[in-house]
This record gives structure tokens, sequence and C-alpha cells, in this order.
């Protein structure tokens, strides 16, 4: 099982690529660096706290796990 630090940890950084991904997209469909970089906080946060979430979720199933 994961401890919830590496959860932590895996989300953050997950999170900061899709940060910069995101922040790219809307630079490119927007011209602003501006709204695109609020489009990317909000989509990263939002995402931070599914992602976390989520995995969380999925360290307590036990099902397909071979120990």
């Amino acid at each position: 099982m994961e401890s919830p630090s590496r959860s932590l940890v895996k989300a953050i950084f997950w999170n900061l690529i899709g940060l910069l991904m995101m922040s790219l997209v809307g630079l490119f469909f927007t011209g602003s660096l501006t709204l695109g970089g609020t489009m990317a906080v909000l989509n990263s946060a939002i995402g931070f706290v599914t992602y976390l979430a989520y995995e969380r979720f999925w360290a307590k199933v036990t099902w397909g796990r071979h120990d």
C-alpha cells in the first residue's frame, strides 16, 4: 500500500506537469499569458484535489493486488 505522503508527492509532480501543459494550451488558444495562466491554475487546483482523492481511494482497494 502507498503511504499518504507518497500519494501527495506524486500528485504534486503530476500537477506541475499539467500546469505547464495547460499554460501552454491556454496561451496558444487565448494569446494571453494572464488568461492562459489563470485557466491553468484553476485546472491544476481542481485536478490536484481530484487526483489525490483518486489515488487514496485506489490505495484502499485490494482487488488485483498480489503481495
